[in-house]
């Protein structure tokens, strides 16, 4: 549970805007989205690898 005191004389949209920090910082809706659709770990594993290969294309790139 978020806790976000308000000090004395604050603004509601400061204080809201500091809430809304503190719950991006959580990482609370990332977790949601991707427990929405789940994937087989031989799915993953392969875009691990692609995802591998495109870094290691570019590093050789900058070599180059």
């Amino acid at each position: 549970m978020l806790i976000i005191p308000i000090k004395e004389g604050e603004n509601i949209d400061r204080a809201l805007k500091r809430f809304k920090r503190k719950f991006d910082k959580t990482g609370t809706m990332r977790q949601l989205r991707k427990r929405q659709a789940f994937t087989k770990p031989s799915v993953e594993r392969r875009a691990q690898i692609q995802k591998a290969q495109y870094i290691q294309g570019l590093r050789d790139k900058e070599e180059i």
